[in-house]
């Protein structure tokens, strides 16, 4: 009977410790370059984080990263659901949202700016105007000039609440701002219509090399809006790398990770990728302005003697 009693509770030892083991495997199953992880990204970035996670996904084909794009107060909700490991949005946490989390996971996620973009104002090709200054773009989004204003959604985006704090500085819109369904519907509307303005992320009509944007520009123009940091009056720049890199262009913000995790985790890995050089590159390649690393030009010279 004793050595009956001894073999149970060995058995039971032995069955406790392998689902033990087995809940310790399962709560750290992803790697930094493997396993399956949920992110919310702000869809005013999309075009940008499409193309990061298609060149992450060659290098790692092991890694499968989920991504939903929404609007930026959506990004936040998702925070905090467990399933939720990252965002991309254009702010970071502030101290309200910091103590919570720190509260509530017993850690504080990291967040920190990865490039600067801008929110681009879009007008039609037969627009009769297409340069603002910025007490403009503030009586245009207050209601004071009634021409239609086109956002990039119907709930808080990053565009959004920008123009809210940026602008209007916490002021409400005016009756004649209006929500398309996300950024492709203010291309839409603005290239069908010549007495509306759009917003929208530079990423979505910035990139050069893109032939589908490139084609948007046939039909529309990116606006010229006053530099309110110049020191020499009468500047108007359009939303570019280089003009956002310099502080031309008066409304740049920046595309801000949060990382909810504490271990080496896929999210770790890719919050790596993106802030190193291939990450850093594609931020530059697609006239973003990268935060993490400066990409100068050189001129040299080649001495045949």
């Amino acid at each position: 009977m004793k050595r009956y009693r001894l073999f149970a509770w060995s058995l039971i030892f032995l069955l406790f410790v392998s689902c033990d083991s087995k809940e310790s495997k399962n709560a750290f199953q992803d790697t930094t370059e493997e396993g399956t992880i949920y992110i919310s990204v702000d869809e005013s970035f999309k075009p940008v984080i499409e193309e990061q996670l298609r060149v992450h996904q060659s290098s790692f084909p092991k890694a499968n990263i989920v991504v939903s794009y929404k609007s930026e107060a959506d990004c936040f909700r998702d925070l905090q659901k467990d399933s939720t490991r990252m965002i991309i949005v254009a702010r970071g946490l502030n101290e309200k949202e910091a103590e919570f989390y720190k509260s509530a996971l017993s850690y504080q996620p990291q967040y920190a700016e990865l490039a600067y973009d801008a929110v681009a104002l879009i007008v039609n090709n037969n627009a009769s105007d297409s340069i603002f200054t910025f007490n403009d773009v503030k009586d245009i989004l207050s209601g004071k000039h009634k021409i239609t204003a086109v956002m990039d959604g119907k709930s808080a985006t990053s565009t959004v609440r920008y123009l809210k704090d940026s602008v209007l500085k916490g002021g409400s819109f005016g009756a004649n701002v209006v929500a398309a369904n996300n950024s492709q519907e203010v291309i839409d509307i603005v290239t069908s219509r010549k007495d509306v303005i759009g917003f929208v992320g530079l990423s979505w009509i910035g990139d050069v090399y893109d032939n589908q944007q490139q084609s948007y520009l046939k039909k529309i123009r990116l606006a010229r809006v006053e530099c309110t940091a110049c020191l020499e009056k009468g500047i108007f720049a359009k939303p570019s790398q280089s003009t956002i890199t310099y502080g031309q262009y008066p409304l740049a913000r920046p595309l801000i990770y949060v990382l909810k995790e504490n271990h080496a985790g896929l999210g770790t890995g890719f919050m790596n990728f993106m802030s190193l050089e291939r990450g850093q590159l594609i931020f530059r390649r697609s006239f973003l302005a990268p935060a993490k690393m400066a990409f100068h030009k050189r001129n040299s010279s080649i001495n045949n003697e």
